[in-house]
């Protein structure tokens, strides 16, 4: 089997761990102020997501975006700057495990600047409710939390809240509270390790589709 170059792959989160730092070849803090040096993780979502993903795909390059304060608040504009950011780097995936309540048009321009760029973007959505964004951007993979999923298994629900589903619980069982932001670091992992076997992005949605485990929210695909 044919490997390609490790793959690039943005965190924009509340950052890692300091036993996750061998991954990470560049990073950078986004706040109000601008770009800053980054913290360490206080809040361990970061942390959680960046192990789920280095799980599926030990090999990747990190590229570490924190956008969250203390209190885990971040805004349209911070993920913004670390979106354009992760453009600049040329990464190949960004996963986004959160959502913001409301459209903003400099977030909106983000996410249309990395799709043109031939980024691949994974966000999370929860299952029910409200849409949020950057999920519901145009070519923006919708992800969520699906508690049938194994940690190698996907869903494909093909619904008006999500595109797939993954595995809603970090891989350390430490109980990290997730849902929709686990289950998108699954997929993202996943997406991350299947590029890395040297496949092609073009043949991504349908690789996704095709290994799903479970399709809509009833049937079991074997």
């Amino acid at each position: 089997m044919i490997m390609r170059a490790k793959i690039r792959l943005g965190l924009v989160d509340s950052g890692v761990s300091d036993q996750q730092r061998h991954n990470v070849c560049a990073d950078g803090r986004f706040t109000a102020k601008g770009y800053q040096a980054v913290r360490p993780d206080l809040l361990g979502h970061g942390t959680a997501i960046c192990g789920i993903i280095t799980d599926h795909a030990p090999d990747i390059l990190l590229y570490n975006a924190q956008v969250f304060d203390d209190r885990g608040v971040t805004t349209a504009a911070n993920v913004a700057a670390a979106i354009d950011w992760l453009v600049r780097k040329q990464v190949d995936i960004i996963n986004l495990s959160l959502g913001l309540r409301h459209d903003r048009p400099v977030l909106a321009a983000a996410c249309g600047r990395a799709h043109k760029a031939g980024i691949i973007m994974v966000a999370s959505t929860p299952a029910q409710g409200a849409k949020t964004w950057p999920a519901a951007y145009p070519g923006v993979i919708r992800a969520t939390g699906d508690a049938r999923c194994g940690s190698d298994e996907i869903s494909f629900l093909d619904s008006t809240q999500a595109d797939f589903g993954g595995c809603p619980r970090a891989i350390d069982g430490s109980g990290t509270p997730g849902g929709a932001s686990m289950g998108a670091a699954h997929i993202s992992g996943q997406i991350a390790a299947y590029l890395h076997r040297g496949q092609d992005k073009n043949t991504l949605w349908h690789w996704l589709v095709s290994r799903a485990n479970y399709i809509d929210l009833e049937r079991r695909t074997f």
